[in-house]
């Protein structure tokens, strides 16, 4: 097939970093490496790379990373011809000086993501990231557990910061497509910059979603190639490319190669099937944050109780990304009313 050339709607493919949760965070430089060259010789608008929380992810409390991220970035700006490497910041993990290092090693986009209540703590972060050349968008996490009056006052906040885009980031899977219509309008109605969707497949819903979003005017879509992300991974993006063009809707990425891509490099990464298994369900059903599955599992194996229990009250106590310790915590308290212990 040949390569379209028209971009009416921007795709960041997110594999390399919200897939990062689903390999424990073990990518090596050798995948990353094959992996972008190969979505860049596709067509590939952005490709997102760091930790799966994001710049500084690597630590204890959210998992070391096997290669550095730094090194890992510089890995896919060596091969990207014409893609832009892109990089997540969540401040309070990530900090001015790894966006900084990202920026000298050729990244030319970062979303900096904060809770959809917190977007104040996103200025220094965009501020930097637009005096230092790069695209700065905003990612208003957790998107489904505020009302959308609230997400629109914190996306104007991040658009008052200097934001080039900001995203309606369904991080647990939990919203409805009729959830997303609305959300996505009210920013349309309020902003005067791009409105972008990352959708997670936890219902079973990224694809229906993330198509009504476009209906209602997002232009920024993220899609995870064989749904390599968080929970039950996010949009597929080969599926998503196919869609469009049948909807007449044409984005520059030759979908045979995007096919031949996760088929043949991306699907072999996977340690499973990314179907959505009770797990990555019942985050949706609770509205957890997706990259708390694993650690989840792990407590629950630690304390002998079911994952889901642990997932169902983090949902209860609104837990939010940062606060993984919390998971040990519930899980403890769980096996003790249970009558279990470590």
């Amino acid at each position: 097939m040949q390569r379209k050339s028209e971009k009416p709607i921007k795709i960041t493919e997110v594999c390399l970093r919200d897939g990062s949760h689903v390999v424990a965070h073990q990518f090596t430089e050798e995948q990353v490496r094959t992996v972008a060259q190969a979505l860049d010789a596709a067509g590939m608008h952005y490709i997102e790379v760091s930790h799966g929380d994001g710049l500084g992810g690597s630590t204890i409390q959210y998992g070391r990373s096997r290669v550095d991220e730094m090194k890992l970035i510089e890995t896919a700006v060596s091969v990207c011809k014409q893609a832009t490497v892109a990089v997540l910041l969540i401040p309070g993990i990530g900090t001015v000086n790894e966006l900084k290092q990202a920026q000298e090693l050729g990244a030319g986009l970062v979303r900096v993501a904060t809770h959809v209540t917190e977007a104040d703590v996103s200025a220094q972060h965009i501020h930097l990231a637009r005096e230092l050349g790069m695209e700065a968008l905003g990612f208003l996490m957790m998107a489904h557990s505020a009302p959308v009056d609230k997400l629109v006052e914190q996306a104007k906040l991040m658009e008052s910061y200097g934001a080039q885009a900001v995203y309606v980031t369904d991080s647990a899977g939990a919203l409805l497509p009729h959830e997303v219509r609305e959300r996505i309008a009210a920013l349309r109605q309020s902003l005067d910059i791009e409105i972008g969707f990352h959708a997670h497949n936890n219902l079973s819903l990224a694809m229906a979603n993330t198509l009504a979003a476009i209906e209602e005017g997002a232009t920024r879509i993220d899609g995870s190639m064989r749904c390599l992300g968080a929970g039950a991974g996010n949009t597929q993006t080969e599926v998503l490319v196919a869609v469009l063009e049948r909807m007449g809707i044409d984005v520059g990425i030759d979908l045979y190669q995007l096919m031949d891509v996760a088929e043949e490099i991306v699907g072999p990464i996977l340690p499973g099937s990314q179907e959505i298994k009770k797990g990555s369900l019942v985050m949706g059903y609770a509205g957890v944050y997706s990259s708390f599955l694993l650690h989840a599992e792990r407590a629950g194996k630690r304390f002998g109780i079911d994952p889901r229990d642990i997932l169902i009250e983090l949902g209860r106590r609104k837990a939010v990304g940062g606060q993984e310790d919390m998971i040990i915590d519930v899980a403890a308290e769980l096996a003790k009313q249970q009558g279990k212990g470590a």
